[in-house]
């Protein structure tokens, strides 16, 4: 090797070391302040994850909610802190922030249904209409919740059935709430003829619904006339009940009543047909 290449290949590794001091200085304070603002805001996550968890049990939410919004919450902050140190460092995020953008568009897309069932969940699990154990009818079904998820509200129905119900159809519907205030009223409907005595009609059933082991006395028993007209007195049935036994009452009584009934000569309507000749 000739002096010159000597000189040339010195001066290089001189330019090279030269560059190296003036990128070490100009980026080392840069990593380091973004490495303790990554630590910084690492512990900052955590904490307000653990006091989100806290609020969130106090509030008696559900575990698989409370679970779902603490990672929702811990997985944006840790986005949004890892941005901002790579922004510290000098890595342009524009495009990266657009390519996430896009990509949420799109995956928000093509999972427009399961997201709508995600919102519905994720809004009764926070405003509680009905919990597990619960009787609720919804949707054209009626039934006891087994389960209550994220996507999904299971309920079991009287003949046994299990029935899948989109949570978000369930939650932009009507839904009714047997068990939210405790004992239920059973609504039966019985008709008796129209020349009986509506009030011999009326103690006959209360008493004979007062016989149902599964009637509670208090509130008592209701009968109350619901129309007149069609060749029929039409009753209200009203036994109140607790949820659990709800269709063993629903059952039982109209057997009970329409017993008592006979035996007391409580007749019901006769069909008739008029006959119109031409």
């Amino acid at each position: 090797m000739t002096l010159l290449q000597i000189d040339t290949v010195t001066n290089q590794a001189s330019y090279f070391a030269l560059k190296a001091k003036e990128m070490a200085i100009e980026y080392a304070p840069k990593v380091v302040g973004a490495i303790l603002v990554y630590i910084i805001g690492s512990w900052i996550i955590k904490k307000i994850a653990q006091l989100l968890n806290k609020l969130f049990i106090k509030r008696n939410y559900d575990p698989s909610l409370r679970t779902f919004l603490s990672s929702l919450v811990r997985v944006a902050l840790t986005i949004l802190l890892m941005l901002s140190v790579f922004e510290m460092i000098g890595v342009k995020i524009t495009a990266f922030a657009a390519l996430l953008a896009g990509a949420g568009l799109a995956i928000g897309a093509a999972l427009n249904g399961s997201l709508g069932n995600f919102a519905g969940g994720v809004m009764m699990l926070l405003f509680k209409p009905f919990k597990v154990g619960d009787m609720i009818e919804a949707q054209g079904q009626t039934g006891i919740v087994l389960e209550q998820g994220i996507f999904n509200t299971i309920i079991l129905t009287a003949d046994n059935k299990t029935v899948i119900l989109p949570n978000g159809a369930l939650s932009t519907g009507t839904i009714i709430n047997y068990t939210a205030h405790g004992n239920l009223r059973v609504d039966l409907t019985m008709a008796i003829a129209p020349d009986m005595d509506i009030a011999k009609a009326r103690e006959v059933a209360i008493a004979a619904m007062k016989e149902h082991p599964k009637v509670l006395d208090t509130p008592t028993p209701e009968v109350s006339v619901l129309k007149v007209g069609d060749g029929m007195v039409t009753l209200a049935i009203r036994p109140y009940t607790t949820q659990p036994d709800y269709w063993d009452v629903y059952f039982g009584v109209q057997e009970l009543v329409k017993n008592a009934w006979d035996a007391h000569g409580v007749q019901g309507p006769v069909p008739h047909r008029v006959l119109i000749q031409k």
